[in-house]
């Protein structure tokens, strides 16, 4: 999951327009506050918190980091993930300007939308995983991946205008599926009338 880190987009300035929490809407103050995840920690299940150095979290040995090779002055050149997996810390690289067009596929997007591809990366290291949670769903990135990946996802989002992009991106991503990934659904049984 990708949850606010409580920095504030709201009142930070993107291109020059103030607000860039939600499409430039001040209204929209989303990343006021960071969460409480206690309860998302302490579940004691495989957990992935993009944004990890900005919560309170137990020490990890398996810490992921996107690295931006194309990232602007202005934003960071990588952003990090705390895990409780068991795993060296690993390292993706993935174009800023291929974020952007996927935002712009996803009609806008997200501002912190995350790549796909680094999704399906993440996935990656839950090969037992039978359901994925996204608690903080944004514009259904995970999903997506999910989708692709064969898995199972299930996406909170409080945010409505999220939620329909989110829907969107997931009802195209089905829409469009890898004939290499075995059906996950069961196969239809007719069974007899009497």
């Amino acid at each position: 999951t990708d949850p606010p880190y409580g920095i504030g987009y709201s009142s930070n300035s993107f291109g020059g327009k103030k607000g860039y929490g939600h499409r430039y809407d001040q209204s929209k103050t989303w990343d006021d506050e960071a969460p409480d995840l206690t309860a998302i920690i302490g579940l004691g299940v495989p957990a992935m918190i993009w944004g990890g150095n900005y919560f309170p979290v137990p020490p990890s040995r398996g810490w992921l980091s996107w690295r931006k090779p194309d990232a602007m002055p202005t934003f960071s050149d990588m952003e990090l993930c705390w895990t409780n997996l068991s795993i060296p810390a690993k390292t993706f690289s993935y174009s800023m300007r291929a974020v952007g067009y996927e935002r712009l596929d996803a009609g806008f997007g997200h501002p912190t939308q995350k790549p796909v591809a680094l999704m399906e990366w993440c996935l990656g290291f839950l090969p037992d995983a039978k359901t994925i949670l996204d608690p903080f769903m944004g514009s259904g990135t995970t999903l997506v991946a999910c989708q692709r990946k064969g898995r199972h996802g299930t996406g909170i989002e409080l945010d409505p205008d999220y939620f329909e992009i989110a829907c969107r991106r997931v009802d195209e991503a089905a829409r469009q599926p890898d004939l290499l990934i075995p059906e996950t659904r069961p196969a239809p049984v007719q069974e007899s009338l009497i």
